[in-house]
């Protein structure tokens, strides 16, 4: 009987605790992409290498794939500079030390000295190593007629 009672316990319990360790890791991850996007917009290639996996590639609105390396070039140097990246509708879909992140955001900035404005949809694959979140991949599509 008590080997009965102690399985309903645990049964009870342990969803109870995967719930809380879930909604913390989608806290962190809600953390990591905000601390991320301010990276960006603060032209920050420190945060932005650590925020990286080594294997990390990006596919960007037009279909280029860049690697760490490029990306963190691509964000911190050059005319192009983000004024502000506002995140929306975020989504954390948690897999063991694998989560993947789906959202929207609305950017404006400067893109070779013109004012620009724009929505996108974006997927980020994250891997938990050495207790934090890097993300491993990113995947951007444009909006359009919203």
């Amino acid at each position: 009987m008590k080997y009965i009672w102690s399985l309903a316990l645990v049964g009870l319990i342990a969803p109870l605790c995967w719930a809380q360790t879930s909604g913390t890791a989608e806290k962190e991850l809600i953390t990591v992409e905000n601390a991320w996007k301010q990276a960006v917009v603060n032209r920050d290639a420190a945060s932005l290498q650590r925020l990286y996996a080594d294997e990390y590639l990006s596919t960007d609105q037009e279909g280029m794939v860049w690697d760490k390396a490029q990306d963190i070039a691509i964000d911190t140097t050059g005319n192009s500079r983000l004024a502000s990246y506002n995140l929306d509708g975020l989504k954390v879909r948690i897999y063991g030390n694998v989560a993947v992140v789906t959202g929207r955001n609305i950017s404006t900035g400067m893109l070779f000295d013109h004012a620009a404005k724009g929505q996108s949809r974006f997927t980020d694959v994250f891997v938990k190593r050495d207790g934090r979140w890097q993300c491993v991949t990113s995947q951007v599509t444009p909006i359009t007629g919203e």
